[in-house]
């Protein structure tokens, strides 16, 4: 079965001058064809109809073709801020190649074409695989990978909450001694990092003998 290839695309020239309308233009509400061919006015050819697939899986477009967040600070004057976004859309676009070796986007020329050679397990003169290396330096020139970690998260997707804390909640009880007044309490418990069973047994045991007695 033939993996699937990274997105490229055979005119990096076309693609800078897609870059360079990115940034000069107003987002539109889609990036449609009407408004690749009519307001960015390319001409309709096998280079430029890719476009929009490619875009979307760098993470610019989503999939009804609406720009992300990535394609609004992409088009920040701030080199830092676009330059941030555009290594974002490598992580997001090259994912699969991100499994393979974190760092890969610091290779050289060289060592990036043997790299993709065993990864995509392609032949060493396959045209393809120059079209991807030419697309990848293209988008390169325009990366900064400084203090860049995860892609840019999709607006209300959800993060994991660190650090969340087990929480103990005990029933209502009855005290005589107080006139009768229902009390109740919650316990927030620190549980130790470890996959030792007895540990938690301990813990809980201690909970029952100490605080939780009737």
């Amino acid at each position: 079965m033939a993996k699937e290839l990274p997105p490229y695309t055979s005119s990096t020239g076309l693609l800078k001058d897609l870059f360079k309308k990115i940034q000069e233009a107003p987002p539109p509400p889609r990036f449609s064809q009407d408004y690749l061919f009519t307001s960015l006015k390319f001409k309709k050819s096998g280079s430029t109809m890719p476009f929009i697939s490619f875009l979307k899986r760098l993470g610019f477009l989503s999939t009804d073709g609406s720009p992300t967040d990535i394609y609004r600070k992409f088009r920040n004057p701030d080199p830092s801020v676009s330059g941030l976004a555009m290594a974002q859309a490598i992580k997001v676009g090259y994912a699969d190649l991100y499994n393979r070796n974190e760092y890969w986007h610091s290779l050289d020329k060289n060592a990036l074409k043997n790299f993709l050679i065993e990864v995509l397990e392609l032949e060493a003169d396959n045209a393809v695989l120059k079209y991807i290396t030419t697309t990848i330096d293209t988008l390169k020139t325009y990366a900064s990978f400084n203090n860049v970690t995860e892609p840019l998260k999709d607006e209300g997707e959800d993060e994991d909450e660190p650090n969340e804390k087990p929480e103990i909640k005990t029933r209502a009880k009855s005290n005589s001694d107080l006139g009768g007044i229902n009390l109740s309490y919650t316990i927030n418990l620190n549980l130790p990092e470890t996959s030792d069973i007895k540990a938690f047994d301990a813990i809980f045991k201690s909970l029952k003998e100490n605080l939780l007695k009737k």
